[in-house]
Formats: structure tokens, sequence, C-alpha cells
């Protein structure tokens, strides 16, 4: 399994738009119908990389516990599907259902929105706080398929509560680890 890191956007970069079919309602679901009032989480995840099966329950428990806080969250899948079938639409619904994914799962089928937030693997997080500015991005938190490290989401729970908290974001923010988008 190759191990790409994320590009590291800069912070106070302002949320690049996007307009993209949810896989589990079929409809156009943008930037703006996902932001939430405290901030928005933008993850580039798919549905066949081990880096994202392993820490997907606890993308689902973040999601769950910061909603109600004010939090909008949205999973973008970029993956070349002609090339990975196995992160199509379909199978984006699916994964969708059977993970309980309380936010919408785009399909990136140009892959223009990941070149925009300058992607690089899944996964891979983007948190904008409230006035839709880049205060985090990189990882959900140290652990990785086969490390023995617990999943904690400790990384990405710790920007959210210094937004929830109006406290500084850390300065020291490391990338994510995980599969390269599979560029067409």
């Amino acid at each position: 399994m190759a191990r790409t890191s994320s590009n590291m956007l800069p912070l106070g970069t302002k949320a690049p738009e996007f307009q993209l079919v949810d896989t589990v309602t079929n409809q156009l679901c943008s930037y703006h119908d996902v932001k939430g009032v405290r901030g928005t989480i933008v993850m580039f995840i798919c549905n066949h990389c081990p880096f994202v099966i392993h820490v997907i329950d606890e993308i689902v428990r973040i999601a769950n516990d910061y909603r109600v806080l004010g939090f909008g969250f949205v999973a973008i899948s970029s993956n070349d599907v002609d090339t990975y079938p196995q992160d199509g639409p379909a199978l984006m619904w699916q994964n969708a259902r059977k993970n309980n994914f309380t936010f919408p799962y785009l399909i990136d089928d140009t892959q223009e929105v990941a070149k925009k937030y300058d992607a690089a693997c899944t996964p891979d997080f983007y948190v904008f706080g409230p006035n839709n500015k880049l205060v985090y991005r990189g990882q959900l938190d140290n652990s990785r398929p086969g490390n023995g490290i617990p999943v904690n989401g400790r990384d990405l729970r710790e920007a959210l509560d210094n937004i929830f908290n109006s406290k500084p974001q850390n300065e020291l923010q490391k990338p994510s680890i995980g599969c390269n988008i599979k560029w067409k």
C-alpha cells in the first residue's frame, strides 16, 4: 500500500466552492449546502483505501459528535472510477449506508474539486472556520493500519475543539498519510 502525504494547502485559504452530486440523494450539493455555523470539514476519502477503512468509524463518530455543535461535514471521492470501479457512485452509496454516514458523500468525477483543494491522498482533511478560511489541514490522528496506535481522531478533534472554544490552532499540523488519489 503506497503512502502519500497531504500537500498541506496554506492556512487562511478560502474554501474552494464546489457543486457535486451526492451519491446518497442523487442531488447536487455545494459547499454552501454543507457549511456549518461554527465551521466546515471537507474530507477526501474513497471506498477501497485501507487507510480510510482503518479510520471510517472514527470519522463517522466525529461527524456525529460535532454536527450537533454547529459543524458541517462532507466527504468527497475523487478517484478515477474507470480504473477503480470500486469507488464508483453505486458502491459509494452502499458504503455510505453501511457506515451510517450522516454527511453527504459526493463524487468528483472530473477531479476538479480535488485539484482546487490540492488534495493528494485519502483520507485528507480540511477544516474551515466560520469565515470559510482554512484553519486546519492534515491527519485525523497518529494511527495507521498496522502501527498499533488506536484510532481516536485526536488531531481533528483538537482542531474542532479549538474553534468551538475560540482557542488558537496548534501550529504543528501533521500531514495526513494515505493512498494517493487515483488521477485520470
